[in-house]
């Protein structure tokens, strides 16, 4: 059913089955009928447009709905749905309705790919998760579609909902808007629109949290019940959202290229959305270039976070930042354990969350430093930009369209990194090492 290599590890494995969804997907958007004008689309264009949506990042250096025709979008609706539940997930569920047994190696496989501690139960994990995906993503084309519609008329505002709503819950930002509203608008023209400001936030939320939270939140009723996972996931989600959504009202109320010109209601409900975007979803209703430099630069501070383990997101998760944060805190209060709700966080767990943190840091500032030369742009813009990738959020200031051939290829390793994430692809490109069987004497290092 699955990749065969007994050679590879299992995260070798995932991360070359990513690889090759988004060849061939690069390879269907190049073929004349993916495209509005039935003209062959250069590969390098087409790869970006791929590894975008496996990746589930939405930046895009062309329009989606002004350059792709209708093959092209289902081929990018696809590989979206694909790189949101996983490509290994999407094998499994193949391999049962085919009802081909899953062996030991490809349960293991779905354990790395669903980032599970044990094997038990990840084929049962893999049908619920197409379910919950399917109820979600169902409710959320429903609501779309009925106001969509009333735009759009009933055939296309059906289409927009089933497409945005995919797009919304799996975090990849892919819109259709440029062929109506203008290139690149995203969701500006509804900035002021409750219906659609909270059916995109609440898929979008609901995606970047994770699918095992997702389970969780359906099967126990009260918080005293969540796993420990669970708690730090919805604790410190709550967290950015709302004080993100705080400082960009403060940041941008008097601006008049974004919150100025809306009421209260509009207002909140504007920052509120760009509070939950770049966590890790690149819809926007306001222009992102015009918005201050602090607000920009909360943007990347969230953009790097991301999302939540096991969900449709990337970034280094909200667990590693905030598994960072308790340790900063234990350390300063001198504790020798890291603790939250009554439960001890082991050592490997921060050390762990310090290498995806810094691995993170180090692709970031590396990709964003070879942009610099490539791109001759602002410091603020690029960074942005990588951070985006990185995070597969998606929003832009504007320099992915003018990217050059070699910011292009920059962009698509640094959106790959950020979907597989950081220390996978570290460990599937390094090779393994056996444990060593003697442990070094201990002698203190200064620090600080």
């Amino acid at each position: 059913m699955l990749l065969r290599f007994p050679r590879l590890t299992a995260t070798q494995i995932v991360v070359l089955g990513f690889a090759l969804v988004i060849l061939l997907g690069a390879i269907l958007l190049t073929l004349p009928a993916a495209s509005a004008d039935h003209t062959r689309t250069d590969f390098l264009t087409a790869l970006f447009t791929a590894t975008s949506a496996v990746c589930v990042t939405g930046l895009v250096v062309v329009d989606t709905s002004t350059h792709y025709s209708l093959f092209g979008e289902t081929v990018i609706l696809l590989l979206i749905q694909i790189g949101g539940l996983g490509w290994m997930t999407v094998a499994t569920l193949v391999a049962l309705l085919v009802h081909k047994r899953i062996t030991l190696r490809e349960r293991i496989l779905i354990q790395e790919a669903l980032n599970r501690e044990d094997l038990s139960g990840v084929v049962q994990l893999s049908k619920k998760i197409l379910l919950t995906t399917l109820v979600i993503e169902g409710l959320g084309a429903l609501i779309l579609a009925a106001r969509f519609s009333q735009d759009l008329g009933l055939r296309r505002g059906a289409y927009y909902g089933l497409f945005h709503a995919v797009s919304a819950f799996n975090n990849a930002g892919f819109d259709l808007f440029g062929i109506i509203y203008g290139k690149f608008s995203s969701l500006t023209h509804y900035v002021d629109d409750p219906v659609v400001n909270f059916t995109f936030t609440s898929l979008i939320i609901l995606g970047g949290l994770g699918f095992p939270v997702i389970l969780e939140l359906i099967q126990v009723k009260k918080f005293s019940g969540f796993s420990l996972h669970t708690k730090l996931v919805l604790t410190t989600t709550a967290f950015l959202i709302a004080a993100g959504t705080l400082l960009i009202l403060a940041l941008e109320w008097n601006n008049p290229k974004t919150l100025q010109p809306l009421d209260l209601p509009a207002k909140i409900m504007a920052a509120y959305f760009q509070a939950v975007t770049p966590r890790t979803c690149g819809f926007n209703t306001l222009d992102i270039a015009g918005m201050t430099t602090p607000s920009q630069f909360l943007h990347i501070a969230l953009m790097f976070i991301g999302a939540s383990p096991a969900g449709t997101g990337g970034g280094v998760k909200t667990t590693t930042f905030a598994v960072l944060l308790l340790a900063i805190w234990a350390t300063v209060r001198g504790q020798e354990e890291v603790g939250f709700w009554g439960r001890r966080i082991s050592v490997l767990r921060v050390y762990k969350a310090l290498a995806v943190a810094f691995l993170g840091f180090a692709v970031v500032s590396g990709v964003n430093m070879v942009l610099l030369v490539t791109e001759k742009d602002d410091f603020l813009k690029t960074l942005y930009e990588v951070t985006s990738a990185f995070g597969t959020v998606g929003l832009t200031m504007g320099l992915t369209p003018n990217l050059t051939a070699a910011g292009r290829w920059l962009i698509i390793f640094t959106m790959f990194a950020g979907r597989v994430g950081p220390l996978s692809l570290a460990m599937a490109l390094w090779k393994r090492q056996n444990k060593a069987g003697l442990r070094y004497p201990e002698e203190q290092v200064m620090l600080g």
